[in-house]
């Protein structure tokens, strides 16, 4: 059987199946062989074995075992040895009259240690949930900085581009001023903003690096033996209906926290009323008499007497947190199913809008852009005119990254807040229809 481990980390790679082994949009950074790699599912190993976060965690789970270890343990025997009627006066000098007993005493613990037992059992599976939770959070949270960091990897390839038709279109007008069909002015302009365009590209790549030593502070590097994510940013997975989505909110690990946790809760209850009634102690031993060499069996009981509940506080206490871990659960489940539905409606927005630029927008625009450039080379068209459309067109390729982003960070949280991945959704739905 897969441990929660295994299923937590192939939630967050069976959304991204598409995009680890896809080829990058960044053809002109491939083509450099001294670049290192790491692709998502390495990533996400290295944070599961060293992020500093989720190792600090481990010993509180350790901790846990030791107070098992413990609640599991029943009260240790009391051994007695007493003499009476010796060392005194008269006929009681010395020993030859003295009684010794020695006897063994041990309390009655009833119902009282299974409490024990079932406290420290609950809240090993309680803070197991909170591991699964902070494990979910570290993937997703791992699997976000790598979207960033491939996002920034586009972007660049963007730049690199935009810069390459930057200084194009300074050779192109260079061109024609010096044939005297177009004032210097222009040519000014169009250096003006390759240097601008130059400067964005810089930019970029100061984002990149940044990008890049925050992934692998999520396995406790700061010194990243990397420069390089693999991926495609335009590799987008199937859109599920929001009601399909739903449906996994209780199977979520925040949701398996809380269902642990009111377990807790329940078991602490219990505890407080079996801690209510004061424990029995029963003793039993043997008694010599020295005056006739004889022995006798001693037995006693101690039961404690006063108000029956000397625990009511406790239980009180127990109880109001029980109710509240229940009143917690109706409040999270509503946030949740509006968070989802939110999420869900953002992320359709988004792969509408890559769809919209991918196809219908982009294209229509380079095809204005080579139109209008070989207008201006004829003198039809201004300078203006064509700097307008590459401008509409480089922004086009800006929104269509930041829509390709946007999809894949909405699909994150989705599956950070179900704990399901989208991919295994969509096959299960296929499976079945």
């Amino acid at each position: 059987m897969l441990s929660r481990s295994a299923i937590i980390f192939g939630t967050i790679l069976l959304f991204f199946n598409t995009v680890l082994h896809a080829e990058s949009s960044v053809k002109s950074l491939e083509q450099n062989t001294d670049r290192q790699r790491i692709n998502l599912q390495q990533a996400i190993s290295k944070t599961f074995e060293h992020n500093p976060a989720l190792r600090s965690f481990s010993y509180a789970l350790k901790a846990q075992q030791g107070r098992q270890f413990q609640a599991g343990l029943t009260a240790s025997p009391e051994l007695s040895f007493m003499v009476e009627d010796a060392l005194g006066t008269g006929d009681f000098t010395g020993l030859d009259n003295a009684q010794a007993t020695l006897g063994i005493a041990w309390v009655v613990e009833g119902e009282i240690r299974q409490s024990y037992i079932d406290v420290a059992d609950a809240g090993a599976s309680s803070l197991s949930s909170e591991a699964d939770s902070k494990r979910l959070d570290a993937a997703a949270e791992t699997a976000h900085l790598y979207i960033v960091v491939l996002a920034n990897q586009t972007r660049l390839s963007n730049a690199i581009k935009t810069v390459t038709l930057a200084e194009d279109t300074v050779l192109a007008v260079k061109k024609r001023v010096l044939a005297g069909k177009t004032p210097g002015a222009e040519l000014a302009r169009a250096r003006a903003e390759f240097y601008r365009r130059q400067l964005g590209h810089e930019d970029i790549e100061h984002e990149l690096k940044s990008s890049i030593r925050l992934l692998a502070a999520q396995w406790g590097k700061t010194q990243p033996d990397f420069n390089q994510v693999e991926g495609n940013i335009f590799k987008l997975p199937t859109i599920l209906p929001f009601d399909v989505l739903k449906k996994q909110l209780e199977r979520s690990p925040e949701f398996t926290r809380l269902m642990s946790e009111e377990r807790l809760n329940q078991a602490q209850l219990n505890l407080a009323e079996s801690k209510s009634d004061s424990p029995w102690r029963v003793n039993l031993g043997i008694r010599h008499f020295e005056t006739s060499n004889d022995q006798a069996l001693v037995a006693g009981i101690s039961i404690p007497f006063g108000e029956r509940s000397r625990n009511t506080g406790g239980i009180i206490e127990a109880r109001e947190n029980l109710s509240q871990t229940q009143a917690q659960a109706d409040a999270l489940k509503v946030r949740f199913e509006t968070t989802l539905y939110v999420l869900s409606e953002e992320m359709q927005h988004a792969h509408h809008s890559v769809g919209a630029y991918h196809n219908d927008i982009i294209p229509q625009l380079e095809k204005a852009l080579k139109e209008t450039r070989r207008a201006y080379n004829l003198g039809r068209y201004s300078y203006l005119e064509w700097r307008t459309v590459q401008v509409d067109l480089l922004d086009a390729r800006s929104a269509l990254v930041e829509a390709s982003i946007d999809m894949h960070l909405k699909v994150i949280e989705i599956e950070r807040l179900t704990g399901v991945s989208m991919v295994q959704l969509a096959t299960q739905a296929v499976s079945k229809s």
